[in-house]
């Protein structure tokens, strides 16, 4: 890339985008999810391969009912094959906390507080489309999965909780500040 202020650009666009998909799937908004993805791209989330309608029904399954997802996204590694393509390796951290659909969906049936936590890295082909920066085909690479079952601390009452809908505490400073929810 010849334009270093272009280039600095289009890198916090793709920044912003591995951003908005994490909270997506972290608030259950599985539109904003959508808006990550280009409408042929193809995921391959291990348990599933295919197209981002797809996904977004295996994903809503998976994670819809549980209590807690978040994501951790770390270092992003940004290469421009030319002005409008870039590979993209992202380093990632889950932590879900199971409910008792998850615990059968993720092969654990243990009762009581289940938490499951995978990391690896996003490895993505984003293409620009009508000046937009979005995911054209993902793998997500797993390093490694961990399963705890011991009694976890709880959250204290007077700490601001999460939530997994468009009540959860950004969202709602994001409606203070007259931005689109």
């Amino acid at each position: 890339m010849s334009d270093p202020i272009r280039y600095l650009l289009d890198r916090e666009e793709i920044r912003d985008c591995m951003a908005r998909y994490a909270r997506g799937v972290d608030r259950g908004d599985w539109e904003a999810v959508r808006a990550t993805y280009h409408a042929d791209a193809f995921d391959d989330h291990g348990d599933y391969k295919g197209d981002i309608d797809g996904f977004i029904s295996f994903a809503s399954a998976r994670t819809g009912s549980l209590p807690q997802v978040m994501h951790f996204l770390g270092q992003s590694l940004i290469e421009f094959a030319d002005a409008d393509t870039a590979i993209v390796e992202t380093y990632f951290m889950t932590a879900h906390t199971l409910d008792a659909a998850g615990r059968q969906a993720y092969g654990t049936v243990e009762d009581g507080t289940v938490q499951l936590s995978a990391m690896g890295r996003y490895a993505d082909r984003f293409e620009r489309r009508d000046d937009v920066w979005r995911v054209a085909h993902r793998i997500v690479i797993f390093e490694a999965t961990r399963i705890f079952t011991n009694d976890v601390p709880p959250l204290r009452p007077d700490w601001a909780h999460r939530r997994r809908d468009l009540d959860d505490p950004i969202y709602v400073l994001r409606r203070e500040a007259g931005l689109d929810v």
